[in-house]
C-alpha cells in the first residue's frame, strides 16, 4: 500500500502546514492545511481516490475551496480599511 493512501500521512501534513501557518501568518498555508485534513478524513472514512493524481486534484480543490471560504468570511468589507487607534507600545 502506498504511503499517500494512509490517512495519518495527510493528517500529519495538515499539522505541519498549520504549524507553518503560525510561523508565516497571512492565511497562506491554512487553506492547504484544511484541504489535507479533509483528505485525511475522507481516507479515514474509506472514501479514497483510485490514483495519486486524482487524490492531488481532490486535495487542490478542497484547499481552494477552504481558501475562498476563509477569504469570504474573514475579509474586510469592500472598500473598508483597517485603522489602528492605539500603538502597541501604549
Amino acid at each position: 500500500m502506498a504511503l499517500w493512501t494512509e490517512w495519518w500521512v495527510w493528517m500529519s501534513a495538515a499539522l505541519v502546514l498549520a504549524t507553518l501557518e503560525v510561523l508565516v501568518p497571512g492565511y497562506i498555508f491554512l487553506g492547504f492545511a484544511m484541504g489535507a485534513g479533509v483528505v485525511g478524513l475522507l481516507i479515514l472514512l474509506g472514501l479514497s481516490a483510485q490514483g495519486f493524481a486524482l487524490t492531488l486534484v481532490i486535495f487542490a480543490a478542497l484547499s481552494l475551496l477552504a481558501y475562498l471560504l476563509m477569504r469570504k468570511f474573514f475579509a474586510l468589507e469592500k472598500g473598508q480599511v483597517k485603522i489602528w487607534d492605539t500603538d502597541i507600545n501604549d
